[in-house]
């Protein structure tokens, strides 16, 4: 199953991406970038970061639901996981983001 960056500008003018599976299903969202480099630099560092295992936090939130986040070397958050209703599911999710991330293709619609 392929993965896919999507890169977007909003009607502020930031710009933002989602790793996307080959399903069209979220596996990642960025933070808002203020420049469209900004936010290509944070792909890079999804991709990178996506391939050591120890960057992901597997969490739960306050109503239970599951999600991850992924980080860069300096313990920042370069991306967030929708919220899933198991455990198991996004410990899936997060299994094909750490396999398919480092040549996943950018998509860029902006």
């Amino acid at each position: 199953m392929a993965v896919s960056f999507e890169l977007h500008k909003n009607e502020k003018g930031q710009f933002h991406f989602s790793l996307k599976a080959a399903d069209g299903g979220t596996l990642l969202r960025s933070e808002q970038y203020e420049s469209k480099a900004s936010a290509e630099n944070g792909i890079a560092s999804v991709k990178k970061n996506s391939l050591l295992p120890e960057r992901f936090e597997k969490l739960v939130a306050s109503d239970g639901r599951a999600y991850f986040t992924l980080k860069a070397a300096n313990h920042q958050v370069v991306g967030t996981s929708p919220m899933f209703g198991t455990a198991d599911q996004r410990d899936a999710m997060l299994a094909l983001a750490h396999a398919e991330t480092e040549h996943a293709a950018v998509h860029d619609h902006t």
